[in-house]
């Protein structure tokens, strides 16, 4: 990839796995009650004919890793656990109360903070207690994240027990100098065993998550990982840019210096050296940063332009209603967001108080649909089209006209009423959403927001 572009287009940019972004959310656009009637209408439009799908935040770690962008509660105290399960099944009883009919769940996922850090028992109460109260849609797929240190054959066979058949090991690097900086120390054996294992019980779908750009990562650092990883063969690979945002998450990140991060151009060189090497490997580019054998389902899904991404990633399968449930969990009616508080204690408050303990979102307008809907084209196609569903899409020819230097250089086409990305422009999907982005376009932030597209 030219070092020239790599220059020209490593900005600051969303990953946008929502539009509108969450920084330009509109306090004014949203209340409690238009989130329940939102809630409400999503449901009863598309509990039968699709299922829904649930978001568990499960936030307590034993320690703490330094890339790590998400919200978490750092302790070894694991009787933490129960009171939090207890709270997590009374707000899915909150949300039951508001739908007409039983619930039909066709994913669940289990997010952290670190899953696996809850005892098999737990997290089997949590699973059956969600389905006293619910069904399994027809196809369902339910897929945790799971610590390679921690995640015993006991939390792999409780979680099969009751339906699950994917799981997500954290990896990001073999490197043993790059694992001491973002405090992970987690050897191969250990990566080996918790993937040996889940094959064994009957996981039909293991994933390995990689991260570029940490600090102190070199190329050789890059490669001995995809080594080591091809020897295990996992079903997909998430090959994730290393997303460095102290500003926001301060407490980790500050950890160590800018300086000790690969630059841009180096951060470019060791995504399209992996991405080669996935390629020998007999992987498949999916979507953004994610890569995945012919024979796992998010390729059919692709293939079959199934496909969909949310708050919990890439999926297999559309719902338009996702719940979150837990801290800082994020729900999504595909009329508009809410995200439940992220401290703890005032959490457990509101749902003592039987309210559901939503305290911000965004209820789109008929601009955000459209653009939504052209962005989410973008992040899982790579084309879109104007020909249907936004006719009425004003600003369309302004949009065109911003990509029309990336038209230039070659990295997109467009037609009368058609955009597609080619192969060497998918690196800078995210910089053509941003021309999409008319939320951005207007208010482009003084101070850096989001991490960069490179």
């Amino acid at each position: 990839m030219s070092t020239t572009l790599i220059q020209k287009y490593n900005v600051p940019g969303p990953r946008y796995t929502s539009y509108p972004t969450v920084p330009y959310w509109e306090p004014e656009s949203f209340s409690y009650q238009m989130w329940i009637a939102s809630f409400k209408q999503a449901f009863k439009e598309s509990n039968i004919s699709e299922g829904i799908s649930i978001y568990i935040h499960l936030p307590f770690c034993e320690s703490l890793c330094t890339f790590c962008g998400c919200h978490k509660r750092i302790t070894k105290r694991h009787e933490v656990e129960h009171p939090y399960i207890k709270a997590l099944l009374k707000e899915w009883q909150l949300y039951v109360e508001h739908m007409e009919e039983k619930p039909r769940i066709k994913e669940i996922h289990l997010g952290g903070g670190t899953p696996t850090f809850f005892s098999p028992e737990n997290l089997k109460t949590l699973i059956d207690g969600l389905f006293e109260l619910a069904t399994r849609a027809e196809g369902y797929e339910f897929s945790f994240e799971g610590h390679p240190n921690n995640t015993t054959r006991e939390h792999l066979q409780a979680l099969y027990d009751v339906g699950f058949r994917r799981v997500s090991y954290g990896v990001q690097d073999y490197s043993p100098k790059v694992q001491k900086a973002i405090h992970r120390i987690q050897p191969f054996e250990n990566v080996k065993k918790a993937t040996e294992m889940a094959r064994e019980i009957g996981y039909t779908s293991v994933s390995h998550d990689l991260i570029f750009g940490l600090p102190f990562q070199t190329l050789d650092d890059v490669l001995f990982t995809i080594e080591k990883t091809q020897e295990l063969q996992p079903d997909r690979i998430a090959f994730y840019s290393y997303a460095h945002v102290p500003w926001i998450k301060g407490n980790g990140q500050r950890g160590f210096n800018e300086a000790d991060l690969p630059t841009g151009e180096v951060k470019r060189q060791l995504y399209e050296t992996g991405k080669a090497r996935f390629a020998e490997m007999g992987y498949l580019e999916i979507g953004m940063d994610h890569f995945s054998l012919p024979s796992d389902s998010l390729y059919k899904a692709m293939d079959e332009e199934r496909m969909h991404r949310n708050f919990m990633g890439y999926t297999a399968s559309k719902t338009q209603l996702m719940i979150g449930l837990g801290v800082s969990s994020i729900s999504d009616s595909w009329y508009g967001f809410a995200q439940n508080e992220k401290r703890l204690e005032t959490y457990y408050e509101l749902l003592s108080s039987n309210h559901l303990p939503v305290y911000r979102g965004h209820i789109l307008n008929e601009e955000d649909l459209i653009i939504r809907k052209h962005i989410l084209n973008l992040m899982c196609h790579f084309s879109t089209s104007w020909e249907t569903y936004d006719m009425y899409f004003a600003e369309l020819p302004d949009v065109l006209a911003k990509l029309y230097e990336m038209e230039q250089d070659g990295l997109i086409h467009i037609t009368d009423n058609e955009l597609h990305i080619p192969e060497h422009g998918k690196p800078f999907v995210r910089n053509v959403c941003m021309a999409f982005d008319l939320r951005l376009q207007r208010h482009v932030p003084q101070t850096q927001v989001f991490s960069m597209t490179v």
